[in-house]
């Protein structure tokens, strides 16, 4: 199948609490130290903005953003592991960019590990710029990781 005709394929729609055991496989697939099913919820609840984007009726990732007086920040984006490098992250992360237009955000705020090259080349890409560093912001099996700041100005 063509890149056309998979992105084609792709639909993005406001996640809901039926989702989280789908959305929770993948977080638990992606990460090491994953997002609990009380986080996604809360976020929910919250009135945060969160998405899942999906094909044939399967969810392939999702993403959360809060977006409050002027500025947003991109909580949690992620994609299937086997689902990567197909153009659904940058789909979904663009929707994301989006609805902050839509509610006034003059930036988009982000947190990325510093290993996590391929997310670092998308931001990158999609005119994030690095702001400064959080030391040891993420939890690592051997201690923990700096994460780059990164803004997108709308």
């Amino acid at each position: 199948m063509s890149a056309i005709l998979k992105e084609a394929a792709l639909n993005i729609r406001p996640m809901q609490e039926a989702d989280l055991w789908e959305v929770l496989e993948i977080e638990r697939q992606s990460y090491p130290y994953p997002w609990t099913r009380t986080i996604f919820s809360d976020c929910i609840h919250a009135g945060y903005s969160c998405w899942v984007v999906g094909r044939n009726g399967s969810i392939e990732g999702y993403g959360v953003i809060s977006v409050a007086v002027g500025e947003s920040h991109l909580l949690n984006i992620c994609v299937r592991p086997e689902s990567q490098q197909q153009g659904i992250g940058r789909k979904l992360l663009r929707h994301l960019i989006s609805i902050a237009r839509r509610h006034d955000a003059e930036v988009v705020f982000l947190e990325v590990r510093v290993s996590n090259k391929s997310a670092r080349a998308l931001y990158e890409d999609e005119g994030f710029n690095e702001l400064g560093t959080r030391r040891d912001y993420y939890p690592t099996a051997g201690g923990r990781e700096d994460a780059l700041i990164l803004a997108c100005t709308l």
